[in-house]
């Protein structure tokens, strides 16, 4: 304590001293001229004249508060700690709340252990939400079932922030014993509560914010955000790969107040890594939002609604977490500092050396019931099904009939029409369980797509034209004990192994980066007219978000709440195509 005081009076050199810089003040929303002194990694004081064991002069350059992503699952990046580190270091991201919410789901508390321990002694810090809903629903088959009893083992750790978004808010409204469980875990420890309530509104939402729940980052339109500020909420404007709802909330920004803003990325895949945070910041300025504003939301924002007190901004006794920027305008730092160290520069990062010797813990996740190509047919009923339809670049899907062939009695894929037989296969407990339906926007001409990564329960989810290249694909996936495939005539175009609770890989970011893009090309080269049709694919089984989804256990409507019948095309309204 005294040292840093004695430092901050100018009575003792700093450790390092930052000469020269224009300083980016989130707190007092200005801009100007100081030099800033670093002691024990906090930040001492800020003015004229400091001196330093070791000096920086940036000649004017900006110096803004580090970025923080204020949630995000790690594992959708098909990556361990280390190698995310790598990526999203140079771009300005020393702070991440993770949901290990994906991991979770296979391998329980092990799992949000396991992200713990992967994430040590990295210059990057990792809070963890703990996962509200594993599983999501009591519609499909997860790994395990995490309880309260289950949190209240991890809830005191320091590095637990809260609890995780409570994606079942019928489960809230409802009161649920086990989802208030939960709440009043949270609320006993003073924790933080995130949450995850598409279209919810009016009493309902108010019903939810009242619950304890105090933030969303599902707003896909400014009425919705808007309306959940009103109610208290912090709005996390979401930029994911498969989710992008920046540029329709940008108007909210731009007329609102912004102190109740927080950027985060969700799901993210390795080709949208490399800008990260600072990408967000970036395009929320080029669409006219205050460079400072946009670097507070940011920050400071995220640190305060977490409480984190000493992150987000550039003042004494905040961590010395600080980015060195040439320009207000393309946010790509020239020096990333952590704790008052430099960490990266100019667009790279020096990492220790992961030790594999605690992956194997996480090791041979798949079990699946023996399977055949008749598992994979559906009995004809009708040449129309209710079908899933995908939006680009949403994780909402509409409720659609539409037209499939009839062979033999079965109903099987209609390439004319674009659509396909989609099957959810349980690959946790070997059940046999396998949810079958058809659906709608991938436009496949020949084989099949698969793979374990399918939210939130993460068992195996299958695309094709035939039924046999989907069960080679399924087949293959169970031999590699996880990963993406595409399949075509019953060979292998394209395989990614996923060995890692079948969801993520132990290789480094370009192998996985080209692994996902060799991916993509030979869907595409099968017809696949989506951009990342492994990312859309994965959020068809989430069976939390609008309007039809499939589960290991069918073909479930959100509306209704319950399962339907893909030949029951008169249940309820629904667009013809």
């Amino acid at each position: 304590m005294s040292n840093i005081i004695n430092v901050a009076r100018g009575l003792e050199k700093a450790d390092l001293v930052i000469k020269n810089a224009s300083v980016v003040n989130v707190l007092s929303e200005e801009i100007y001229k100081a030099d800033i002194a670093v002691a024990n990694g906090l930040i001492a004081g800020i003015g004229k004249d400091y001196c330093g064991e070791k000096e920086i002069d940036v000649n004017g350059a900006f110096v803004c508060p580090s970025f923080i992503d204020g949630h995000v699952h790690i594992e959708s990046t098909m990556m361990l700690p280390d190698e995310f580190t790598k990526v999203v270091l140079p771009a300005g991201t020393t702070t991440v709340v993770t949901d290990p919410h994906e991991i979770s789901n296979v391998f329980g508390l092990h799992g949000i252990s396991f992200m713990h321990e992967a994430a040590k002694d990295l210059p990057l810090s990792f809070y963890t939400m703990l996962p509200s809903c594993v599983p999501a629903t009591p519609f499909e088959t997860s790994g395990f079932d995490l309880n309260a009893y289950d949190l209240a083992l991890l809830i005191d750790k320091p590095w637990v922030l809260g609890l995780a978004e409570m994606m079942n808010f019928t489960g809230v409204l409802n009161q649920d014993k086990n989802v208030m469980a939960k709440l009043e875990l949270a609320k006993s420890k003073n924790k933080q509560i995130d949450g995850h309530a598409p279209y919810l509104k009016g009493k309902d939402l108010c019903a939810y914010v009242s619950s304890g729940v105090k933030s969303d980052h599902e707003c896909t339109n400014p009425e919705e955000a808007v309306e959940k500020l009103r109610a208290g909420m912090y709005i996390m404007i979401r930029e994911g790969t498969a989710a992008k709802d920046l540029d329709a909330l940008i108007p909210v920004l731009k007329t609102y107040n912004t102190r109740k803003c927080i950027f985060v990325t969700d799901d993210r895949h390795p080709s949208d890594l490399k800008e990260h945070i600072n990408g967000m910041v970036r395009r929320a300025v080029e669409a006219g939002l205050d460079p400072i504003k946009a670097i507070q939301i940011a920050s400071l924002n995220t640190a305060e609604y977490f409480g984190l007190r000493n992150l987000g901004a550039v003042a004494p006794g905040y961590r010395a977490d600080l980015l060195v920027l040439p320009d207000l305008k393309t946010f790509k730092p020239d020096v990333v500092l952590k704790d008052g160290k430099i960490v990266a520069r100019n667009g790279k990062a020096e990492i220790p050396t992961r030790k594999d010797d605690f992956l194997s813990m996480m090791r041979g996740s798949v079990n699946v019931k023996w399977i055949t190509p008749e598992d994979f047919k559906i009995e004809a009923k009708s040449s129309k099904v209710r079908a899933l339809e995908v939006i680009p670049h949403q994780l909402i899907t509409k409720s659609i009939v539409s037209e499939i062939s009839i062979e033999d009695g079965n109903s099987v894929s209609n390439v004319d029409t674009d659509t396909l037989k989609i099957c959810v296969i349980e690959r946790h407990r070997a059940s046999g369980n396998i949810g079958k339906g058809f659906v709608k926007g991938f436009n496949l001409k020949s084989g099949a797509i698969a793979s374990t990564v399918a939210h939130d329960s993460h068992n195996m989810i299958v695309i094709g034209t035939n039924d046999f290249d989907m069960y080679t694909a399924a087949v293959a996936l169970i031999k590699a004990q996880g990963g993406k495939v595409v399949v075509k005539d019953g060979k292998i175009l394209s395989e990614f192994q996923l060995p890692i609770a079948g969801l993520m890989s132990d290789k480094d970011f370009d192998f996985v980066l080209n692994k996902c893009e060799e991916l993509n090309a030979a869907a595409h080269s099968i017809g696949c007219s989506i951009d990342d049709p492994f990312m859309t694919m994965g959020f068809l089984s989430l069976p939390v978000i609008p309007e039809l989804k499939i589960t290991d256990k069918g073909i479930f409507d959100t509306q209704k709440f319950d399962f339907v019948d893909i030949f029951d095309v008169e249940a309820s309204p629904v667009e013809v195509r």
